[in-house]
Parts: C-alpha cells; sequence; structure tokens
C-alpha cells in the first residue's frame, strides 16, 4: 500500500514518512498543497494523510479540488485544531477521518489501518485474466503450468495490467505507481521488471503475453492458439 503524505512542517514531514515505512507502507511527502494535489490527482495513492494549514493550497482547497475531480482515495486529516466546527468543516470538504495534532503514533497507524480496510472490499481477493490468477495478499501467481510467487515491485506491476484488463498502461503511470513521485527509478526499470514478469507467465505455463505498445506503453493479451 502506498501513502501520500502533504504536511509542510518538515521534522513532522520526515517522521510521518520514517512511521509509514515501519508500518510496511511505501510513502511519499509533498511540502506543499499545490504539489500535494499534482500527487494525489495521480490516483496511485492509498490512503492521504493531510494537514489541513498548508502554504500555497489549503488542505481543505486541495481535499475539495480532489474530490471535484472525483478522486476518491481515502483521506486523513491532520490538524492543530480541536474546534468542532473545524472537524465538521473537514468532513464536509471529504475527508473520511480527522485527526487532531498532537496525536499518538499508535492511534495514527490504527486510523490509516481503518481506512485502508475501507477499499478492501470493494476489490476481489484475486484478480484474473485468460488463464492467470493473482493474489495481491500472498503475492502468488497461477496459471496453467502451476504458481510461483512475485517480488513487490513484480507484483505492483503485474497487479495494474490485470486491473486494466487488456487496455494499455502507459510507462508512467506504471513508474508512478511503483516508485513514486519521488522514487529514483528511471523508465528502463519498467522494461527491467516486465521483462521477469515475461519470464514467469512463461513459468506457470500461461498463453497470456505481456504487449509493449510503441510510445504508449504496455497491456496483457490472450494467445487465442
Amino acid at each position: 500500500m502506498r501513502i501520500l503524505i502533504v504536511e509542510d512542517e518538515r521534522h513532522l514531514r520526515e517522521t510521518l514518512v520514517g512511521l509509514m515505512q515501519k508500518c510496511g507502507y511505501r510513502a511519499d511527502a509533498a511540502a506543499d498543497g499545490e504539489r500535494g494535489l499534482d500527487c494525489a490527482l495521480s490516483g496511485i495513492y492509498d490512503v492521504v494523510l493531510l494537514d489541513v494549514m498548508l502554504p500555497r493550497l489549503s488542505g481543505l482547497e486541495l481535499l475539495q479540488k480532489l474530490r471535484s475531480e472525483g478522486v476518491h482515495v481515502p483521506v486523513l486529516l491532520l490538524t492543530a485544531r480541536d474546534e468542532v466546527e473545524d472537524k465538521v468543516r473537514g468532513l464536509d470538504c471529504g475527508a473520511d477521518d480527522y485527526l487532531t495534532k498532537p496525536f499518538s503514533t499508535e492511534e495514527l497507524c490504527a486510523r490509516v489501518r481503518a481506512l485502508s480496510r475501507r477499499q478492501e472490499p470493494l476489490q476481489s481477493p484475486h484478480l484474473s485474466f485468460g488463464d492467470l490468477s493473482l493474489s495481491p495478499h500472498t503475492a502468488a501467481l497461477s496459471g496453467p503450468g502451476g504458481s510461483v510467487s512475485l517480488g513487490p515491485k513484480e507484483l505492483a506491476l503485474l497487479e495494474q495490467l490485470l486491473r486494466a484488463g487488456g487496455r494499455i498502461v502507459s510507462k508512467e503511470q506504471l513508474t508512478l505507481k511503483i516508485w513514486g513521485f519521488e522514487g529514483e527509478a528511471e523508465y528502463n526499470n519498467v522494461e527491467v521488471y516486465v521483462s521477469f514478469l515475461r519470464k514467469k507467465l512463461a513459468f506457470v505455463e500461461s498463453r497470456c503475453e505481456i504487449r509493449a505498445r510503441r510510445g504508449l506503453g504496455y497491456c496483457l493479451e490472450a494467445r487465442d492458439d
């Protein structure tokens, strides 16, 4: 799961990133509202931790713009304000939960877990395409010839292709989903992991292939033969 943290106070931002990583999540951070909105609109995040008081664009303004664009990622507002009116306003803007500073790390992690669970019923425990079946929770890929375990980046890449259902996914979108905005990956890293996945598709004797569409991206196709 990937978390976006939008917080302008550097020490707290870095602390939150470290905490989310310690909890086993991938975490990216933005220091102002405009950057945070750009990141959140990408659609690659599972939960957003959003400070209310931000430079360039407030947290509530960011949230309103996000919801107006049809992005329904769970958002946990972080604020120093404890007034009931402020909480109501935040929830009315589209927030899913509200946490007042200072807060305990245990409570924050519990709130994040609760928000992530809200998304789970919307997703099947298994993804399938053609003769392939993938369990995101166990990272097990199955085909006619057996099953094989996927590494974290292989899993993230194949999950995006399976969810696309045969539609083309751009290389940029795959890069953002797997490595994030601040990741160190270069575009050819996607090609490396596609190569790894092709070998595993062959290992499970699948009739599905990962096709490269020049200048567009990648998609899954099932052979007819």
